[in-house]
């Protein structure tokens, strides 16, 4: 029971011309129209104890997904304690000056 397509096959060349790789490399990464950074494959040697935490906790979003936003908290969080405490110096320092 074989139908044949009723569509014609075009002779024409392709209009899109071939992706290369140098167009892949020139590419940018978006989400929601907004440039964002791309991953970097890194190999680590982690402890079996810490990725054995890390698949336990992060169900079905995969273990490296959940310890790569897990150690971008913590950059925001050193981040954060920085701006903290510098503004805190400067107080200290304003108030000792009075």
């Amino acid at each position: 029971m074989s139908k044949k397509s009723s569509l014609k096959t075009s002779e024409l060349p392709d209009e899109f011309p071939e992706i290369t790789q140098a167009d892949l490399d020139r590419a940018k990464f978006r989400v929601n129209l907004k440039e964002v950074p791309r991953k970097q494959r890194v190999n680590i040697m982690l402890d079996t104890g810490v990725i054995a935490y890390f698949k336990s906790k992060a169900g079905n979003r995969g273990y490296q997904t959940l310890i790569n936003e897990t150690l971008k908290k913590g950059i925001h969080q050193e981040e954060l304690e920085e701006t903290l405490a510098g503004y805190t110096r400067r107080n200290q320092t304003g108030c000792l000056n009075k």
